[in-house]
């Protein structure tokens, strides 16, 4: 099928936050279709759109996203642009997206995974193990938060937003000893000066489709979907399949301490998840392998029985 491919008089509009790391999402997506194509980079326009978690006084205040409104606070507002025919395609951190989409829009493009790790940053440490007791650490992940209570219950967790540069000032006025961020997000925006040290996934199981990037568009869109086809990346689609079929079963938001981590082995996939409760105080974990095409099947399968083993009463909190 023949495709009407954009050009510099009739841009492809590419919708994105304006943060640094999003803006480098959105040229990454430009650059791969730039080159499926043969095109120029003026073939395309990117569009910043202002969410409600980019608000400039909440970040500072290190507002919880839980008390915002959960992960469609980076969404929204690109969502209800893509609908209105303002921008072509949505550019997302797959980690940020909700579940489900808005009726008409579909996500069905991935790029390529980058590396799933959660990074431990401080100036002087290594890891949390260095830490002293009675320690600050700054997040505003309730997953992390969760999980570095249940290894170091003695450490003290305070809210901690914001860009790359931001979190590194508040380390260095002192708020906290350490902070967290993805190894991928360091990485896409070329960081190797930030003192990071990547934390095994054994060590701290990475939120669902953490180092992922995924491409929206309207569902009617052909055009569209015949030019993200040529750069979809279906090895990153299947382990996002298993995922996210994991964190739907379980109802997963912002407000669930929630880790998952699929892996292609040995022709197969093998999935990874761990419930916890928001202090830290208990955590249950396991795993599922299978076929790939059994992906969405195993994430259902293996959130059933972490929620089985939970027992009634482990989610209360969340009312």
């Amino acid at each position: 099928m023949k495709i009407d491919l954009p050009s510099p008089a009739a841009p492809l509009r590419i919708g994105t936050r304006g943060s640094p790391l999003a803006l480098a999402q959105a040229h990454e997506t430009r650059d791969r279709l730039a080159a499926a194509f043969d095109l120029p980079q003026a073939a395309f326009e990117i569009v910043v759109i202002k969410t409600t978690g980019d608000d400039a006084a909440l970040i500072a205040r290190d507002t919880a996203l839980k008390t915002l409104g959960g992960k469609g606070l980076f969404t929204k507002e690109i969502e209800e642009q893509l609908i209105a025919g303002g921008i072509d395609i949505a550019v997302h951190s797959m980690k940020d997206m909700p579940v489900a989409q808005p009726e008409g829009l579909l996500l069905d493009c991935y790029l390529p995974r980058e590396d799933v790790r959660d990074a431990f940053v401080s100036p002087g440490l290594r890891g949390w193990a260095d830490l002293p007791q009675g320690a600050v650490a700054g997040t505003s992940s309730l997953r992390r938060r969760a999980q570095l209570l249940n290894r170091r219950p003695d450490l003290r967790v305070v809210e901690f937003r914001g860009n790359v540069q931001t979190r590194l000032k508040k380390l260095g006025d002192g708020v906290a000893d350490c902070t967290f961020l993805a190894m991928a997000g360091l990485n896409r925006l070329g960081r190797s000066d930030v003192p990071a040290t990547p934390i095994a996934t054994e060590d701290m199981l990475p939120a669902v489709a953490q180092g992922a990037i995924g491409i929206e568009r309207r569902a009617e869109d052909s055009r569209v979907a015949g030019m993200l086809a040529a750069i979809h990346d279906a090895p990153t689609a299947a382990r996002l399949g298993a995922e996210r079929a994991f964190l739907a079963t379980l109802d997963g938001s912002c407000e669930t301490p929630i880790a998952g981590l699929a892996d292609l082995v040995e022709g197969g996939l093998r999935l990874r998840g761990e419930i916890l409760r928001p202090d830290g105080s208990e955590a249950i974990a396991g795993e599922r392998s299978g076929p790939v095409a059994d992906g969405a099947a195993l994430g259902e399968a293996l959130a059933r029985e972490l929620l089985e083993r939970a027992g009634r009463g482990f989610f209360d909190w969340r009312s």
